[in-house]
């Protein structure tokens, strides 16, 4: 019989006494489908009394039903009621009751499982108290050995020799003074003691190297044409006042007004130290700025400066001879390691480490002990555009080497009014690189 049917067939008692009992059962066998609901008497659980009598054997409690009437569903109560079985029993179930054995199976399995998950956390536990066993001694040496090296780097290190001192740097010459990246704001720099100039350089069509710090020059001249466009001759005068980038409201003013080519500024001032910054891939600029350093001898005193690891990358081929930047990636590089611990173990090709102080974040992430670890190994920091006493004074109690400044008169003002601090620094400066590289 399938299940969820509901006729029934009488079978004929298989146990003796009175009262001609009947019993009904499904057509097939007794399964989940039928839940087995049994009389209970006044006369207790197996015995049945009524109209029509009962059995008196107690060996028939379980099997035998009293005598009930065939039931009569209509045909359109049959799929209410299947689907009533269907969810009170389920189908294609296992057929045979339960029997106490199978019972304590499933209670024993259930109480498995249930404790699978405890036994699974006490596991992790225990691997969890392993790792940490051997992790925490190693992370203390660890830090340990990076402290102590961070504070003595030149026990695994030798120190770059510095070429010169850059306690004072003239950004784009003084241009808060003169005319940007003029020989009029050169020669100012030069009166105000200047140790070096920061210089930014372009190619003309006829392949001059000019001194400038735009491209296009329309802030610089008022004429929209770039630097490449045109001849070295035919560049046009600057401004008769140059609004200061770093003063926003300032303006320079200057008698001379030419833009110069890099070659007439290393004849003018052979000794003076000079960054060149090459802002674009323009391996034809790159190479004859090498070559002019080169030619005027000033390998030691110019230095390679870009804020795009890739120009580095060709600045460095084209002379290799040069010191060098940090890039901006190559700076985050350098904090990234510095904060995890790496900073003592790791190669620093790097001379200079020229940094943007004034925004609050530098001031946040920059350590005293970064500034001395580098220093002790011969590479000079450098803070740059800093126009003011306070920037003075933040960037040189921070251990930096120099300050890069559109105003050096102010700057030589602050430097000669706290000569024994500087006097101090650098003392410290050259005696953390007295071993050459």
């Amino acid at each position: 019989m399938a299940c969820g049917s509901l006729s029934y067939t009488p079978a004929t008692s298989p146990c003796g006494g009175g009262g001609g009992g009947s019993l009904y059962q499904p057509q097939g066998q007794w399964g989940p489908c039928f839940p087995a609901v049994w009389p209970r008497g006044s006369r207790g659980a197996g015995s049945w009394e009524g109209s029509q009598g009962g059995w008196e054997s107690q060996s028939c409690r379980k099997l035998l039903l009293p005598p009930l009437p065939h039931p009569q569903p209509s045909p359109a109560a049959w799929p209410e009621a299947r689907s009533r079985l269907s969810r009170s029993q389920g189908c294609g179930g296992d057929t045979q009751p339960p029997t106490p054995a199978r019972q304590s199976a499933e209670v024993v399995q259930a109480i498995r499982n249930s404790s699978a998950p405890a036994a699974g956390a006490r596991r992790g536990g225990v691997a969890m108290s392993s790792v940490l066993y051997y992790a925490l001694p190693a992370l203390g040496s660890y830090v340990m050995l990076s402290l102590f090296f961070l504070r003595r780097p030149r026990l695994l290190h030798t120190p770059w020799a510095p070429a010169f001192l850059p306690r004072l740097g003239a950004h784009r010459a003084g241009s808060g003074e003169r005319l940007e990246h003029t020989l009029e704001a050169m020669e100012n720099s030069m009166a105000q003691r200047s140790d070096f100039l920061e210089l930014d350089c372009q190619l003309t069509r006829d392949g001059v190297v000019v001194v400038s710090h735009d491209e296009n020059l329309s802030r610089q001249s008022g004429v929209n044409r770039d630097v490449s466009s045109l001849n070295f001759e035919e560049l046009p005068l600057y401004k008769e006042e140059l609004e200061v980038y770093f003063s926003p409201g300032h303006f320079a003013h200057g008698t001379d007004r030419h833009m110069v080519s890099l070659e007439d500024v290393f004849q003018r001032f052979p000794p003076l130290p000079m960054s060149v910054e090459i802002k674009s891939v323009n391996e034809e600029l790159i190479n004859k700025v090498a070559g002019l350093v080169r030619h005027f001898d000033r390998n030691e005193i110019t230095i390679w400066a870009s804020e795009k690891s890739s120009v580095m990358r060709k600045c460095r081929a084209a002379n290799p001879e040069m010191p060098f930047a940090f890039t901006i990636s190559r700076g985050l590089w350098l904090m990234l390691v510095y904060y995890l611990g790496l900073l003592p173990f790791v190669h620093i090709p790097e001379r200079f480490f020229i940094c943007f102080l004034p925004t609050i974040i530098n001031r946040l992430i920059m350590r005293k002990s970064l500034i001395q670890h580098l220093e002790q190994r011969g590479v000079q920091v450098i803070f740059w555009c800093l126009n003011e006493e306070s920037d003075f004074e933040a960037a040189y109690g921070l251990g930096a080497t120099g300050v890069i400044t559109d105003y050096p008169t102010a700057l030589r003002r602050y430097l000669d009014n706290h000569r024994g601090a500087a006097q101090a620094s650098e003392a410290l400066t050259l005696s953390s690189v007295s071993l050459p590289q």
